[in-house]
C-alpha cells in the first residue's frame, strides 16, 4: 500500500474507532506558543499547572515582561527545567514586543502560511513542533505537529525510519483538511494504544496496518 494510501486508511480507521475530535475556535496564538514551550518534555499536568500558576502570578504578559527571570521561573517550577523555559520565554517576548510593538501574534494572520511558519521558526528556541501547533491550533493552517506519542506511532507504522526530522517524513502524506483530526487521533492512539511499553498491539484498531504490532503479535 502507498504511504499516502495508507495514511488515508489511517485517518479512515480512527475516525470510525475515537470519532471525529470536535473544533473549538481557535485559540489565542500567544498564549499556545507559551503553553507548547512549557510542554516540552513534561507531562500536561504540569504544563498546564505551570501555565496557571504563570497567569495567576502574571495577568498580562507585559507584566511578565517587567518581572524578573526568577519570578517567571519560580512561577513556572511544577513544569520542570523552570529556569531555561524562563529564560526562553522571556526571549520570545522581548522578541516579540521588539519587533511588533506590542505582545501579540494577531499580525501573523495578514501573513501566507510559509511566512508565518518562517517567522515563528526565527523566534529563539522554537522549532517545527512549536510553530505548527501555534499554526494548527491558533489560525487554523494544515500544518501537523509531531509530539512524542506521533513520533512513536508513526515509527511503528512505517511513515518514519527514526532519523531526521519525522515532520518532513510526514508532510505530503496527511490527507487535505484533515490535520487537525488526524494530530488529536493519533495522539489518542498513542496514549491508548501505542504506548511506549507494553502498547495493546492485540486490540489496537490500526493492527493490520501496523509492521510493528504483526511482528510482536507473530502475524
Amino acid at each position: 500500500m502507498e504511504a499516502r494510501e495508507k495514511m488515508a486508511e489511517v485517518d479512515r480507521l480512527l475516525r470510525e474507532f475515537f470519532g471525529e475530535p470536535p473544533r473549538p475556535r481557535d485559540l489565542d496564538p500567544l498564549e499556545l506558543l507559551i503553553r507548547t514551550i512549557l510542554s516540552q518534555n513534561t507531562s500536561d499536568r504540569n504544563r498546564d499547572l505551570a501555565y496557571e500558576n504563570l497567569r495567576a502570578r502574571f495577568p498580562t504578559w507585559e507584566a511578565l515582561l517587567k518581572a524578573e527571570e526568577v519570578e517567571v521561573a519560580e512561577a513556572i517550577r511544577p513544569a520542570g527545567l523552570y529556569r531555561e523555559r524562563a529564560k526562553k520565554i522571556r526571549a520570545v517576548l522581548e522578541r516579540i514586543k521588539e519587533e511588533r510593538g506590542e505582545l501579540s501574534l494577531d499580525f501573523l494572520k495578514g501573513l501566507s502560511p510559509e511566512d508565518a511558519e518562517e517567522w515563528l521558526l526565527s523566534l529563539p528556541g522554537v522549532g517545527k513542533k512549536t510553530a505548527y501547533v501555534v499554526l494548527l491550533f491558533g489560525f487554523g493552517l494544515e500544518k501537523f505537529p509531531v509530539d512524542t506519542h506521533i513520533r512513536r506511532v508513526a515509527q511503528r507504522l512505517g511513515f518514519w525510519d527514526g532519523k531526521g526530522d519525522p515532520h518532513e517524513a510526514l508532510e505530503g502524506l496527511i490527507p487535505k483538511g484533515r490535520a487537525y483530526a488526524l494530530h488529536l487521533n493519533l495522539i489518542a492512539l498513542g496514549r491508548s494504544f501505542c504506548r511506549p511499553r507494553n502498547p495493546r498491539c492485540t486490540t489496537c484498531p490500526l493492527l493490520r496496518l501496523c509492521p510493528y504490532g504483526k511482528k510482536k503479535e507473530g502475524k
